[in-house]
Order: structure tokens, then C-alpha cells, then sequence
């Protein structure tokens, strides 16, 4: 796998749904890994491929306000792909979206883990209330052997 190549990440993506377990760095300078679902897709202010992920844990958030740093890794049997980067949130706090803005870019994160919805405008409501952010990380290393 090339130092940047994003379609390889895009094959294990599709594999499970974009599940993936995400690393993150306390304040105290340890990890902090959890389980979600991550998927490729395109910056919608750069046009620039991201990896993205949705949260809304006000210690996450606040983790990865300070320090931005994150590794992704997803794995499909023996293959696996991982991305290291810094991360930019966008939300209802967080960026230069405006609501609809972050409403479809909620949709495109889900949609590029693999998800579909029956019913999106329950969805949206979900994500409003929840004060869901997306969490976007530009690959400054992809790796693993898929």
C-alpha cells in the first residue's frame, strides 16, 4: 500500500461497514481508543479526500479539541488498513458549517461508512438533538495490508 492510498482503506471500509476502532490522546498523554464507524470521503469545504467519523462525547471532543491527533484502523479478516492524521470537528460548535451544511455532511460521513437509512429525516433529527459532530481526519500516513 502507497503512503496515501485512500482506495485500499475504501476496500476494507466496505467490507464491514466502515467499522473501526479510533485512537485518540487523553490529557495525561495516553491513548484512547474506541469503536466506530469510519469511512472515505471528500472534505466538503477543500474538496480534499478525508477520512470521517460522527461523534458526540463531550470527552472526546474535548480531547480532540486539544490535541487533534488520530489513528484509524479497520480490519476485514487478515486485512486491515490503518490512517494517522490530525482531525478537524464540525458541528453545531465546531467549524464554518451552517445547520443544512452539517445535515449533509452528517448523511455523507454515514453513507461513506456504508449506511443507509429508511427514513433520513428521523435520521437528521437524531443527529440534530444529539448535537452529533463530524470528525474529519486528513491522512498524513495510510498503511496496513490490505
Amino acid at each position: 500500500m502507497s503512503l496515501l492510498d485512500l482506495a485500499a482503506v475504501r476496500a476494507v471500509v466496505a467490507q464491514d461497514s466502515g467499522l473501526a476502532s479510533v485512537s485518540v490522546v487523553r490529557a495525561d498523554g495516553t491513548p484512547h481508543t474506541s469503536l466506530v464507524n469510519a469511512g472515505v470521503l471528500d472534505h466538503p469545504l477543500t474538496g480534499q479526500p478525508v477520512v470521517g467519523y460522527v461523534t458526540y462525547g463531550p470527552v472526546k471532543l474535548r480531547n480532540l479539541r486539544a490535541r487533534p491527533a488520530t489513528s484509524i484502523l479497520w480490519r476485514a479478516g487478515w486485512r486491515w488498513a490503518a490512517v494517522d492524521g490530525d482531525c478537524e470537528l464540525l458541528g453545531p460548535a465546531d467549524g464554518d458549517l451552517d445547520a443544512e451544511e452539517l445535515r449533509l455532511l452528517l448523511r455523507a460521513v454515514f453513507t461513506a461508512c456504508g449506511g443507509t437509512h429508511d427514513d433520513w429525516p428521523a435520521y437528521d433529527r437524531a443527529m440534530r438533538d444529539e448535537r452529533r459532530v463530524a470528525v474529519l481526519v486528513s491522512p498524513r500516513r495510510v498503511y496496513g495490508n490490505a
